[in-house]
């Protein structure tokens, strides 16, 4: 820090250091702690920097730096942690703007939130808003898109066009997220593109919409552009890590188009040694990819991402022991694998636990734990569990065959129909007699009902995305 000239007859020693009321808003001064340098780090993923910042200046009583403690546990993926984040949201909410929109924000994502927690989610967003925190009308729109059923009064689209007529930035983002929940995104792309190139600036989510338009229009010029632009923004600091490695995946999405293993690995690779998720879509990379990288490689990535308590890493490394192809098979350390990324929230691990239970991989088939886990997979959006869910009540395998429950499961399958479903439908309606419909027609409808409650898995991914899109609100009222 350079030192402060002296005065003519004044006391040389109140400059000599940085002075106490200046300790915790000058960042030059070495061994000091940081909020802004807590904030940049966030951001592009260096998690240890920004939980060193923010618990010297928490230690202090500082309340935004309270709540970035409590990004940084969001930003693990882990059900305990957002447990523990909630918490202090909810401590610091009383007083902290910021904090009311990162509570309302966490609420809107809850698994298996309650109507209250919603209703409370829709407040606080709200009230965030008319304080002027950013990034609170897209996990708002998201909130009514996600549980129509628990506002009803209220029309999303109407909500949307009544914000974009008042000219908020966020509302064009929030279309883009109705037309992706509602199944419309490709009759709009020409919406979304506009949209997105006029809020790139602001939302950085953008970068992600407008790559997955490129892919899908197959416009590879606009598209090298864009990453160019997209590397530009995460040096400077303007787009998180998360966003890169978002990007990255789009890139490799086989569901796009022509896809860019290479560049979605180069995107990878630059962020992950700050980004530790990162390690874990660069396994997955080399596993759909294996022209990419090696299985030792593969193995490696996965480390660095256990290492970093990543719950991905497990669930990967759990379906390669499932599987039985790049590794050997082995169904204990598969389960060991799948369990914990199961503790962690994954849904996937729960069809996978499902499936070494239903299928007898540990010795002998365990039907209870294959329908408690096969069926939580179902319910989180795992699109393979509903059949597999058919499969095991119609086969009969460790149980007594239930073709009514089959029957269930097998007419929820047809939300994503393939050949086998159908197939496996069709057997089963040959074998349910009248009486036995009727009762099922009863389940099917309680099921779909308990399902409605439950944020389905295409907007969970969604909900990931929104609660990483952080607002530009790097400094809180009381922060350095």
């Amino acid at each position: 820090m350079t030192s402060m000239p002296t005065l003519p007859g004044s006391n040389p020693r109140p400059f000599t250091a940085c002075a106490l009321a200046l300790t915790v808003t000058l960042a030059g001064c070495a061994g000091l702690p940081d909020q802004r340098l807590a904030n940049e780090a966030l951001k592009r993923g260096d998690l240890a920097v920004a939980e060193r910042n923010y618990q010297a200046l928490a230690d202090l009583g500082y309340s935004d730096a309270q709540v970035g403690l409590a990004d940084i546990k969001v930003a693990t993926g882990d059900s305990a942690q957002r447990e523990q984040a909630e918490a202090t949201y909810r401590a610091a909410a009383a007083t902290s703007p910021r904090a009311q929109a990162r509570l309302g924000r966490l609420l809107v994502t809850k698994p298996g939130s309650t109507q209250a927690e919603r209703e409370e989610a829709q407040t606080l967003l709200k009230l965030a808003a008319r304080q002027g925190q950013g990034n609170t009308l897209v996990p708002l729109a998201l909130l009514y898109l996600a549980y129509p059923q628990s506002f009803p009064t209220i029309n999303a689209q109407q909500q949307i066009d009544r914000w974009r007529t008042e000219g908020y930035p966020e509302a064009g983002i929030a279309q883009v997220l109705l037309y992706r929940t509602q199944g419309t995104y490709d009759q709009h792309l020409d919406e979304v593109q506009s949209l997105c190139q006029a809020g790139l600036a602001t939302a950085d989510l953008c970068y992600v919409e407008l790559a997955t338009v490129y892919r899908k229009r197959g416009q590879a010029e606009q598209l090298a552009a864009l990453m160019h632009q997209l590397e530009s923004a995460y040096a400077r600091g303007a787009v998180p890590a998360s966003r890169v490695d978002s990007v990255a995946r789009v890139l490799a999405d086989r569901s796009l188009g022509q896809t860019d293993g290479q560049a979605a690995k180069a995107l990878l690779e630059r962020v992950a040694p700050a980004y530790p998720a990162s390690w874990v879509s660069l396994a997955q990379l080399l596993y759909d990819f294996p022209e990419l990288g090696d299985t030792d490689q593969l193995l490696a990535y996965l480390k660095k991402g256990r290492d970093a308590q990543q719950p991905r890493a497990d669930l990967l490394l759990g379906r390669l022991y499932y599987e039985g192809k790049q590794l050997p098979a082995d169904a204990e350390s598969a389960e060991r694998h799948l369990l914990a990324a199961a503790t962690a929230g994954e849904t996937s691990a729960r069809y996978y636990l499902g499936q070494l239970y239903r299928r007898g991989y540990l010795g002998n088939v365990e039907p209870q734990k294959a329908l408690d886990n096969l069926l939580a997979a179902a319910r989180g959006g795992q699109v393979s569990a509903d059949y597999a869910l058919a499969q095991l009540f119609s086969e009969g395998h460790g149980i007594r065959p239930q073709p009514a429950d089959a029957w269930v499961f097998a007419q929820l399958a047809q939300a994503n129909p393939t050949p086998q479903s159908a197939e496996l439908l069709q057997q089963i309606e040959q074998q349910l007699a009248p009486e036995a419909r009727r009762q099922a027609q009863q389940t099917l409808a309680r099921e779909t009902q308990a399902r409605v409650a439950m944020t389905p898995g295409a907007i969970n991914t969604l909900a990931l995305d929104v609660l990483q899109d952080d607002e530009n609100d790097v400094d809180g009222e009381d922060a350095p």
